[in-house]
């Protein structure tokens, strides 16, 4: 069980997260043949941009949270991704409970990962290898190489090309999904109580309203 708490606790650092990456010197986003290749490529121009932009004493908490939402937004299938943690409770969901969740979920994300840039302390991200699971769907793996003494952790980013581009739908962490954690609280809330999603937007409310 701690050894669980201290992976998941690595998400507080690593979600949505974009360290320098290492592994290939051309940053371009133009996409190959060989669609491998080209996902790891964006992978690492997603960590030089991010790094670039997010981190820094002169980066304001609100400047930050914006750039950090627009590289959400850009780069993540955030409402694929909600609507996945929802699982079942998003077809019983009405239109009014849909949209206020993916706001309040992508807000979420924003409020809880973005200022944790400003502790960027030089990690660096390696890329080993991709594999494609089928035509859009593609698992680039690599390593967090982490301060001297600490071992490195294994990262896995799940992405898929859509429009040709390329959106990242999950990152696990030494085996543990970060969708699918999120998805298992989410659906712990609910079930406590009595199945109602009402439960969670309020719960995704003071979440939100204590730590603006």
């Amino acid at each position: 069980m701690k050894k669980r708490r201290k992976i998941l606790g690595v998400y507080v650092v690593l979600l949505f997260l974009f360290f320098p990456a290492r592994g290939f010197s051309d940053d371009r986003q133009e996409f190959s043949d060989d669609i491998g290749p080209s996902a790891e490529r964006f992978i690492t121009s997603l960590a030089d941009k991010a790094i670039t932009t997010l981190t820094g004493e002169d980066v304001t908490r609100e400047k930050r949270a914006q750039r950090f939402r627009s590289i959400l937004t850009e780069h993540f299938a955030v409402e694929t991704i909600g609507r996945w943690v929802l699982g079942r409770h998003w077809r019983k969901a009405t239109e009014g409970e849909r949209e206020e969740y993916l706001g309040l979920f992508e807000d979420l994300l924003v409020i809880t990962y973005a200022e944790r840039f400003a502790k960027y302390s030089g990690e660096t991200l390696v890329i080993s290898k991709s594999v494609v699971n089928d035509d859009q769907d593609i698992v680039v793996y690599s390593l967090l190489k982490r301060a001297e003494g600490l071992q490195p952790l294994k990262v896995n980013w799940r992405v898929r090309e859509r429009d040709e581009s390329f959106k990242i739908t999950d990152i696990i962490v030494e085996g543990i999904s970060m969708g699918q954690t999120q998805r298992s609280e989410f659906a712990s809330v609910i079930r406590q109580n009595g199945g109602d999603i009402e439960n969670l937007l309020s719960l995704l409310r003071k979440r939100l309203k204590n730590d603006a």
